[in-house]
C-alpha cells in the first residue's frame, strides 16, 4: 500500500470537512456528448475531392513536353519546381486546379500547353489516432476515412478496458465534437460514424484511470478497479466484504478530488432506507476499521498463560471457612 494513501486515511484527507453521509457530494456527471448539429458539422462530405498538402508525390504530365514532365514531391512550403517555369504553389489544391496553375505559368514560355497532376502517394492525407487502441499514431489514407476506418487502421480498442464511452475527433485548435463510443462501435446510431478530414485528431480516452482503494479489515484489501456507477457496497463486495474484526458501522470514505470525508455505515446501507450507499469517483479510499472488542482480544490473545490463570484467580470470590 502506497505510503501516501496511509497517511491520507489516518490524517483524514489532510483535515478535510467531515459531512454527514446523506450529503456526500456525488462524483461530476459523465461528459455530455456533442449535439447532433455539431456533429453534422464534422462530417467532411466523402465525396469532396482530395486536396494535394506536404510531402504528396505527384506526377506532373506536360503533354508532348516529356522534357518538362516528371515526378514531384510538394514541399514543406506547398511548391514544386517545374523545369523553365520554377517554383509553383500547389498545397491545398485539387489535382485539377494543381493542373491549371502549372499550365499557367508554362504560359509565359509556351503556347498550347496541356498538363495533368496525378497523385503517386498520398502522404498528406493523415489522421492521428491516440488513446486506449492498440497501435496508436499518424495513419495515412488515400480519401476521406470514417471514424470506423480509422479505429480499425488504428488496430481497434485495447482488449480489457471497461471504461471506454467516450471519442472525440479535435479539428484544428479550437473544435472538438464528443461521440458516445459505445453507440458507434454497436452500430446503433451510424450517423456517428463521421467522415475525417486530413490532420484530425482521433481521441479515445478510459474514463477513470485512477482506481479506487478499499483498505483496513476487509478480505482482499488493495486497489482496485473503478467503473462509472460503482457504489460504495460494489467496492466492498470487490474486496471480499467486511472483515470479522471489523467495524461495518464506521467505515471511512475519503474523496481526495473534493478534500472531504464521511463516515458510512453498512447498517444504513442495508436498512429499508438507502442514504449512504453513494458513488464512487476513481481516486476515492474506503477504510474499514478494527473493532475496538478485537483489538482488546488480540491483546488478551498474546499474553502469558499464566497470567490469565492469574487474573481469574484474583477475580473469584473470598469463601471462608469456620470451624466449629
Amino acid at each position: 500500500m502506497p505510503a501516501w494513501i496511509l497517511w491520507l486515511v489516518l490524517n483524514g484527507c489532510a483535515g478535510g470537512e467531515d459531512l454527514p453521509a446523506p450529503g456526500f457530494v456525488e462524483p461530476p456527471p459523465p461528459r455530455p456528448f456533442s449535439k447532433a448539429e455539431i456533429l453534422k458539422e464534422f462530417d467532411a462530405n466523402s465525396t469532396t475531392p482530395y486536396n494535394l498538402g506536404e510531402g504528396d508525390q505527384v506526377t506532373v504530365q506536360v503533354w508532348e513536353k516529356p522534357e518538362l514532365s516528371g515526378i514531384q514531391i510538394i514541399g514543406p512550403d506547398g511548391a514544386i519546381t517545374v523545369p523553365v517555369a520554377g517554383t509553383v504553389h500547389i498545397s491545398g489544391l485539387t489535382r485539377e486546379d494543381a493542373a491549371e496553375t502549372v499550365r499557367k505559368s508554362l504560359s509565359r514560355f509556351y503556347t498550347g500547353v496541356a498538363v495533368t497532376v496525378r497523385v503517386e502517394q498520398y502522404v498528406s492525407n493523415r489522421v492521428t489516432v491516440v488513446g486506449r487502441v492498440k497501435a496508436p499514431g499518424v495513419i495515412r489514407f488515400e480519401k476521406s476515412p470514417s471514424l470506423l476506418e480509422a479505429i480499425a487502421r488504428a488496430g481497434g480498442l485495447v482488449e480489457g478496458t471497461v471504461n471506454l464511452t467516450h471519442c472525440a475527433v479535435i479539428r484544428g485548435r479550437d473544435r472538438m465534437a464528443w461521440i458516445d463510443l459505445k453507440s458507434l462501435s454497436d452500430g446503433h446510431d451510424p450517423s456517428l460514424n463521421l467522415h475525417l478530414k486530413a490532420d484530425d485528431l482521433v481521441l479515445i480516452p478510459e474514463d477513470g484511470d485512477l482506481p479506487i482503494y478499499v483498505l483496513g479489515q476487509v478480505m482482499k484489501p488493495g486497489p482496485y478497479r473503478w467503473t462509472r456507477g460503482m457504489s460504495f457496497m460494489d467496492a466492498i463486495a470487490l474486496a471480499g466484504g467486511p472483515g470479522r474484526d471489523s467495524l461495518s458501522t464506521n467505515i471511512l470514505l475519503v474523496r481526495p478530488s473534493q478534500n472531504r470525508r464521511v463516515i458510512v455505515s453498512l447498517n444504513d446501507i442495508l436498512g429499508p432506507v438507502n442514504t449512504s450507499n453513494v458513488a464512487l469517483e476513481g481516486g476515492d479510499i474506503l477504510f474499514v476499521p478494527t473493532n475496538i472488542l478485537a483489538d482488546i482480544g488480540y491483546v488478551l490473545e498474546k499474553l502469558n498463560p499464566y497470567s490469565w490463570y492469574f487474573a481469574y484467580q484474583m477475580n473469584q470470590p473470598t469463601t471462608t471457612t469456620t470451624t466449629k
